[in-house]
């Protein structure tokens, strides 16, 4: 049995056609429920009333959960190609409504096509998808995340010079994230059962949102964030360029069935979507590896050419997480990667890429407001390639400088043999990879992908996989936990000036000073700086709160005085001090904290009393 679980605030449905001579006889008329819980159902060959019973039994927990007790049986078909029989399956579907005696439950009819209309709540629960069968009920994964749960792992903490100790010999004390992080990853505790206060953050920022018409895991992002988002990518991308990698762009989707994909499937921890078109299964692509592998294998290389590094910034990868993970931007079900793929000759070859790419990292992170600081690193390797590599893997710690979680393990089952990471802790104690790397020892081979060495031979590549800051809508994730973590501390929050929607807000006193305020807004706005007007018919305090909430570093307040003066009267949030200086001052001031970093106009109306209010 096949279920597709949401929790609606409403579903309106109407039956429209008798599609089988079992269907029931009912007047079709339009029904609509709310607050409920709609279950779709596919009753399949094997099932039978244990199945039903554990079937009902799941969807009680649940609505144990989020508290609801009205329920929706909902027959389903198109959930399975293995259906039972319209007898067997009616039968089945009404033993589970009588198990249910004690909700409110409904039924839609069985057997008649019917149109349906539905909002689905925003909260994690909202959604879930099982499979239930006479042995259990369980999520569709890939034999890798099945294996994830169970494979042996030793757990350990490495200092910068190498030792490595265990968890109860080593001192969390000066490390208290790290322990943080130590304990996440032994419990494999991904859900959440509260929102991190960046959601609210993100809201009141007008960053981003749920959009409760798609699927959960999937955000609106509003000028202000995607302009945000904009800036992170064009730098990412910018800097893996610098570094060597040749931007590309493959598709989004790809044949369940190629016989690179089918093993593939079953080495990477993921779970995808799945999708039918003209009888052909195919699936979203949750990393760009599939298209880099396939466009490399037409590739015909020497090992004069390695290492060569593919780069494509996916919008968007898609995972189909557990909904119980899905919190604003921490996981998402449709996100933005910057992946970079390089391919290399040995092991050799790739150790010294692995460095490369590590410290590039390292900076872009930084660039991008993370410090070193704020983020823990972890690393995981089989137990043959520590003991063949152990210099790499102290070298990588040493420049980390501080302690790092170390999983090791017994035997290799994923396609690679080590990976890094580094991992944002929130303010709730979940952590979250960013940066990462990985060196592949599988898909060379996998994918038919070769190069000619030295004697001529065809070989198959190492592949390193890199992403040097992890999901985009994650970055911004981190900064608003951040910005949570200093409020909660009575500090000011601030955007790296490069990053703020506003660098400049100016405010006149009174109208009168509006044109002298445009006119020095068009000068500061033709240096490449993001400068808008507040002209609202509100006072001067309110004005000046309300530019320190937006956390605008920047606030020219333009009078008599300012307007005959030569020098700009500058507040400045970040130090609280004000301060007179000349306007090439300023503009100089501006410009060394944005250097060799991207610029985009401002994505909003210029004067503030044309811009819409955002309802949150």
């Amino acid at each position: 049995m096949r279920i597709l679980q949401l929790h609606c605030d409403f579903i309106e449905y109407t039956p429209t056609k008798k599609e089988i001579a079992l269907a029931e006889e009912i007047k079709p008329e339009p029904k609509r429920l709310e607050e409920t819980v709609v279950a779709f159902i596919a009753v399949e060959e094997e099932d039978d009333e244990s199945v039903a019973k554990k079937a009902i039994d799941e969807i009680k927990e649940t609505l144990g959960k989020i508290g609801c007790k009205k329920l929706l049986l909902y027959p389903y078909a198109h959930l399975s190609s293995k259906l039972a029989s319209p007898t067997k399956a009616f039968s089945i579907l009404k033993n589970m409504e009588s198990n249910a005696s004690d909700l409110e439950v409904y039924h839609a009819p069985f057997g008649w096509t019917k149109s349906y209309k539905l909002q689905v709540k925003g909260h994690p629960l909202a959604e879930t998808s099982k499979i239930i069968s006479k042995t259990g009920s369980e999520e569709e994964t890939s034999e890798a995340l099945k294996f994830e749960s169970k494979i042996k792992s030793y757990w350990f903490i490495m200092e910068p010079d190498g030792s490595l100790k265990e968890f109860s010999k080593f001192d969390f004390s000066k490390f208290p994230n790290l322990e943080v992080l130590a304990k996440y990853e032994a419990a494999k505790k991904r859900s959440v059962d509260q929102p991190p206060p960046h959601v609210n953050l993100m809201k009141k920022m007008a960053i981003a949102d749920y959009e409760p018409a798609s699927d959960s895991g999937n955000m609106r992002f509003y000028p202000n964030g995607r302009l945000i988002k904009s800036l992170m990518e064009c730098y990412v991308t910018e800097r893996v360029k610098e570094y060597g990698g040749f931007e590309v762009e493959t598709p989004i989707m790809y044949d369940s069935h190629h016989p690179s994909m089918e093993s593939y499937f079953n080495r990477f921890p993921a779970r995808q979507y799945s999708i039918n078109s003209e009888g052909k299964e195919l699936f979203l692509r949750f990393a760009a590896c599939f298209g880099q592998f396939l466009m490399a294998n037409d590739f015909q290389m020497s090992y004069r050419n390695l290492p060569y590094r593919l780069y494509e910034l996916t919008r968007y990868s898609f995972r189909r997480e557990k909904s119980g993970e899905l919190v604003g931007l921490r996981r998402l079900r449709a996100f933005t990667m910057p992946d970079c793929h390089a391919f290399c000759k040995d092991m050799k070859q790739a150790i010294e890429e692995l460095k490369t790419r590590f410290d590039l990292s390292k900076e872009v992170i930084r660039e991008l407001g993370i410090a070193e600081d704020d983020y823990e690193m972890g690393i995981r390797f089989t137990e043959d390639f520590y003991n063949e590599n152990k210099e790499i893997i102290t070298e990588l710690v040493k420049k980390h400088g501080k302690p790092v979680l170390v999983e090791m393990w017994k035997e290799k089952f994923f396609y690679f043999v080590l990976k890094w990471e580094f991992n944002y802790i929130d303010n709730l104690g979940k952590a979250s990879a960013l940066s990462t790397d990985q060196i592949d020892v599988e898909n060379g081979k996998r994918y038919g992908i070769e190069y000619v060495d030295e004697n001529n031979k065809p070989q198959n590549p190492i592949i390193l996989h890199n992403s040097p800051s992890g999901a985009i809508e994650r970055v911004i994730y981190a900064l608003l936990e951040k910005a949570a973590k200093e409020i909660n501390e009575g500090k000011k929050p601030q955007f790296p000036l490069w990053l703020a929607p506003t660098q400049v807000r100016i405010i006149p006193l009174k109208e009168v000073f509006l044109e002298t305020s445009k006119n020095l807004a068009t000068k500061i706005g033709a240096n490449y700086i993001r400068v808008d007007i507040d002209d609202r018919n509100e006072s001067i305090g309110k004005r000046i709160r309300d530019a320190e909430k937006e956390w605008i570093q920047y606030i020219l307040v333009i009078g008599e005085k300012e307007a005959n003066s030569k020098n700009l009267s500058v507040r400045d949030r970040k130090t609280g001090n004000t301060y007179e200086l000349s306007f090439d001052d300023f503009i100089k001031e501006i410009k060394e904290q944005t250097k060799g970093k991207p610029f985009s106009k401002l994505n909003v109306p210029f004067l503030l009393s044309q811009r819409p209010q955002i309802m949150v």
